[in-house]
């Protein structure tokens, strides 16, 4: 199965499926997506994602980036939920260079972590109750929707080596987010050399610092997001092979 799906105007579409789990099994392919912003859907782009199935769409932006550059396109049959998971905004492009960068975005995770409790369960539970195949994503596809990723891909036993070499991969889009970026900022700067890259140090010390404050993710989970143990069986029963 490929992991990759390619678009023309989506840079960072991707399968969760494939990972092993720790009790033997393995996320399922063609059930859970993540990407970067669906509003760039149009043409050929709708057609191949239609393909997928997917019948259910989580858009994590805040209200007024969805006002500015739109939304998943409407179509019959395809719930749409949106879940602003950050609440405290800030610009990517004006990170100052000299701080430590990887882990000014990892304290940037906890902030979700903490300000998007209501958001994330939401999603958690919309994943869990889904009927067929679902996709999150914010701008990038790369920092909200690498945090939900990390979240469900560890509830789901895989490894965190495996979460990192997941969230990683946006690497793979960095070059056609920047252009991205300098096509919609036309004369202005970049200033923040790292602009559109995903080590996966950030999101080993998001998980480092999630264990630290909570014993583990998972404890973070059913703790502080009130998502039970019951619950994550039918996360696992949905998403894992049997």
């Amino acid at each position: 199965m490929s992991r990759h799906i390619a678009f023309e105007r989506l840079h960072n579409f991707r399968d969760l499926g494939g990972y092993s789990s720790d009790d033997g099994r393995t996320v399922r392919w063609g059930r859970l997506y993540r990407s970067d912003s669906l509003a760039k859907l149009g043409g050929e782009d709708w057609d191949r994602f239609l393909a997928l199935g997917v019948r259910t769409v989580i858009d994590l932006r805040y209200p007024w980036e969805i006002e500015a550059k739109g939304r998943v396109p409407h179509s019959d049959g395809l719930a749409y939920f949106n879940l602003s998971v950050e609440h405290r905004p800030y610009d990517q492009a004006e990170i100052d260079a000299d701080v430590d960068p990887w882990r000014f975005l990892a304290d940037r995770y906890a902030e979700v972590a903490l300000d998007g409790v209501k958001e994330l369960r939401q999603a958690l539970d919309v994943i869990t109750a889904a009927d067929g195949p679902v996709v999150f994503h914010c701008a990038s596809g790369k920092d909200r929707t690498g945090l939900l990723a990390a979240l469900v891909l560890s509830l789901l036993g895989v490894t965190e080596d495996d979460i990192a070499t997941d969230f990683a991969l946006t690497e793979l889009a960095t070059e056609r987010l920047i252009a991205d970026w300098h096509a919609t900022h036309p004369g202005r700067p970049l200033r923040w050399p790292g602009y559109g890259r995903a080590p996966a140090e950030i999101i080993r010390l998001f998980m480092t610092d999630l264990t630290t404050h909570h014993g583990s993710v998972r404890r973070y989970v059913t703790d502080h997001l009130g998502f039970d143990e019951k619950q994550i069986t039918g996360l696992r029963d949905r998403l894992l092979t049997a």
